[in-house]
């Protein structure tokens, strides 16, 4: 088959050593089922030592098949683990991407092993033992600091040589170092004496020679970076390419070379997530550490020694970055993504054309829009209402809409109480559904992450559709880190601009607005947290509601009457052809109208019921002054609605209602932000944390709320203490109200 991967050549990168037997076995089984012979398997399988001849051949006969066989999937997943990328582009014979797979490439992956020259390694000219240790001492420790060591071996059943006690660690690298300067090569004197076939050991981090366990070490300064999966010069050339700052490079007397790499940790905590980043970047380019060279207190070859025919031996020090901040930052740099800069020669030769634009005069296919605004002033249903409006080629907020489609992600409404929103909103506007179909709802309610984790997620669902517009509800489900913080805001809101690059669509969302009143700043000033949210979005609308005084409200009751009383007259007497233009204003007259045309008191009845329900709904309605700020287009007339549950409903009438702030009041401000305490905070976010990760209300893991706020497990016991709303029982926080289930996940 075309473009059918060779298996054969996927097994260079799986050494059957490192395999468990169930693996070894799975590796024989797919390759029987991908027409694979016992001899391929066989051949494979004699890098181990523990091969047993003719072993290959009778397990092979006892792969009969199943109704769900191991397949060729099996061999590509060990080799990807062993740093094997595969060849073929997507949408090139590739493979086919699981629904949860992402469509970002690996920024830690920096070398194709396909194209690495190996690098050969060099045995010192003149052999001197003591200058080789004395070397790794001074490059690794200081003087004061305590060096763990091991020289006594035993052999195991299956000839492999392994240390045999804790070693010695009652000195310190100066001691060692002064004594090994004066022994004239007879490190047996210094060290004690060793077994040529076995090697000797040597501790990387300092001790405080009280043990050699990890609560032992002392300063958590290295980590061991060991990988024999590949020959001795691919794993000395891909070292050396990852620019891995490695303090001490050395030859191990086998198959492997070692690294002893920088990590400068200030405590085991930050030590185990350095070695986790490290490990994870080493794997995917190539390089497969044993999980047991983890351990901070590990035993490493030293140097100086003699193993079998081979030397342990000292190839380089300080090699690649000289800090783990400076590798660190390099990696993640290195593989970006940015364009490279663009002459500008050509930019007069033919005209640029814009992006289209979704919304007239307001906002450009491809781009971002936030909605900011308070609590209750319908910025959800708001949302909804726009996703109608570019559905069926609708106005929203008096501004024409292009048609297409659209995906509304709902973070915070059961599937069901969406669905219904959808309707009513649908009906209130009275225009038909013949285009619903433009619509497409994702869930997540209780399912919802971080938006860097849901943005790629998202875009791998929705990148076939062509949608025009992703609109996100509401984006506090998703918001990680502190608001007010502006680069991790940046970070935040650069996922949009992920979506809206490679979906080629608007990305549209909302935001709360800061407390206090909005009426005397600028529209750019009234979100909530860092300007980040207000600078980002190439337009943004901001909603302040209007104080609305009792006359107004009695012309909206007035108004609510008057049109009850007409669709009540042509529901039930259409022909009644009486009414004036001016009466339809006047509640005294559609009221007299009503008498004239219906003599049916039940359904009189039911019109009065009807008359109350209008009264207090126009009772519940709020006015509302939408301003804007547009990158693109000039800056428009504020616009005036009422919300209408669940539409909002433009009035010019409203224009006329200030938004002056009063001047004896500003100073209320500066005493209300500077008297919110960081407790407030803190349960601010511990509530944020529980509302993203609950189901339904339901408890959710400590270590769930620890890892979305990025804080340690203790500081999470700490707030729910402080928080009267929850309470921790069995590792699961849960609200006080509601009773936690043992084990409930």
């Amino acid at each position: 088959m075309e473009n059918k991967l060779d298996l054969i050549e996927l097994l260079e990168y799986i050494d059957p050593a490192f395999l468990g037997y169930q693996e070894w076995v799975n590796v024989g089984m797919a390759l029987k089922q991908e027409g694979y012979t016992a001899v391929d398997w066989d051949q494979w399988s004699q890098s181990d030592s523990r091969y047993h001849s003719g072993e290959c051949f009778k397990k092979w006969e006892s792969f009969q098949g199943t109704s769900s066989p191991i397949t060729g999937a099996t061999i590509t997943q060990l080799a990807k683990e062993n740093g094997w990328t595969s060849p073929f582009k997507s949408g090139d014979g590739g493979h086919e991407l699981d629904w949860n797979d992402t469509l970002q490439k690996d920024d830690l992956v920096i070398i194709d092993r396909n194209w690495i020259e190996g690098k050969e390694i060099q045995e010192p000219k003149k052999w001197e033992p003591a200058k080789e240790i004395i070397r790794y001492l001074e490059t690794l420790f200081e003087p004061s600091e305590t060096v763990a060591y091991n020289v006594q071996s035993w052999q195991d059943e299956d000839g492999k040589w392994k240390p045999s006690n804790k070693g010695a660690y009652d000195r310190t690298a100066g001691q060692l170092i002064e004594e090994l300067t004066h022994c004239g090569d007879d490190i047996g004197a210094v060290l004690g004496d060793y077994n040529e076939e076995a090697g000797a050991w040597i501790r990387f981090n300092p001790m405080d020679g009280k043990g050699v366990k990890n609560d032992n070490v002392t300063e958590f300064r290295y980590a061991l970076v060991e990988s024999d999966n590949m020959g001795l010069e691919q794993q000395n050339a891909i070292m050396r390419e990852l620019e891995l700052p490695i303090a001490a490079m050395l030859y191990s007397g086998k198959k492997s070379i070692h690294a002893i790499v920088r990590v400068d940790a200030d405590n085991y905590a930050e030590y185990r997530k350095r070695v986790d980043y490290l490990y994870d970047v080493c794997k995917k380019n190539g390089l497969t550490n044993d999980n047991q060279n983890r351990n901070p207190s590990r035993l490493s070859r030293m140097p100086g020694v003699l193993r079998g025919d081979k030397k342990q031996f000292i190839i380089d020090t300080n090699l690649g970055k000289s800090t783990w901040d400076e590798w660190k930052e390099w990696i993640e740099s290195v593989n970006d993504d940015l364009p490279d800069p663009e002459s500008l020669e050509d930019l007069f030769a033919k005209p640029i054309e814009l992006a289209p634009e979704l919304i007239k005069g307001m906002l450009r296919q491809g781009h971002k829009m936030l909605i900011a605004g308070p609590s209750k002033a319908g910025k959800s249903l708001s949302l909804i209402q726009l996703t109608i409006s570019i559905a069926e080629c609708l106005q929203w907020y008096g501004f024409d809409c292009e048609k297409g489609k659209v995906l509304y992600v709902n973070l915070e409404l059961d599937e069901r109480s969406a669905k219904v929103r959808f309707v009513d909103i649908y009906e209130k506007l009275g225009q038909g559904h013949s285009n619903v179909s433009n619509i497409d709802i994702w869930n997540l309610r209780g399912k919802t992450s971080p938006m860097d984790k849901l943005a790629p997620k998202l875009i791998r669902r929705a990148q076939k559709s062509n949608y025009m517009a992703v609109i996100i509800d509401p984006i506090y489900k998703v918001l990680t880190g502190d608001e007010n913080s502006a680069h991790e805001m940046a970070k935040f809101t650069n996922q949009f601009d992920k979506i809206a690059t490679e979906l080629d669509c608007a990305v549209i969302y909302c935001h709360h607005h800061s407390k206090g009143s909005q009426g005397g700043k600028n529209s750019i000033d009234r979100s909530s947290g860092s300007g980040v949210f207000a600078r980002d979005p190439d337009a943004i609308l901001d909603l302040i509601e209007l104080p609305i005084t009792e006359d107004r409200y009695m012309a909206l009751e007035n108004e609510a009457i008057c049109q009850t009383y007409e669709q009540a007259i042509r529901k039930y007497n259409p022909s009644y052809n009486a009414i004036s233009q001016d009466d339809v204003f006047s509640p005294k007259q559609m009221g007299m109208h009503l008498m004239s045309a219906i003599k049916s008191q039940a359904i009189l009845q039911e019109v009065e019921l009807e008359r109350q329900k209008a009264v207090r709904a126009a009772r519940q309605c709020t006015a509302w002054r939408i301003d804007g700020t547009l990158r693109e287009f000039p800056k428009f007339d504020p616009i005036n609605a009422w919300f209408k549950y669940p539409i909002h409903v433009l009035d010019d009438s409203l224009k006329d209602i200030s938004l002056e702030d009063n001047p004896k009041e500003n100073w209320k401000k500066g005493v209300s932000k500077s008297n919110q305490s960081r407790s407030e905070k803190s349960k601010q976010e511990l509530e944020t944390a529980f509302s993203a990760l609950s189901m339904d209300g339901g408890p959710v893991e400590v270590s769930e709320v620890a890892e979305y706020l990025d804080i340690a497990r203790n500081s999470v016991y700490t707030r729910v203490k402080k928080h009267e709303k929850f309470k921790v029982e069995d590792g699961m926080v849960c609200k006080n109200d509601v009773p936690s289930v043992v084990g409930a996940k």
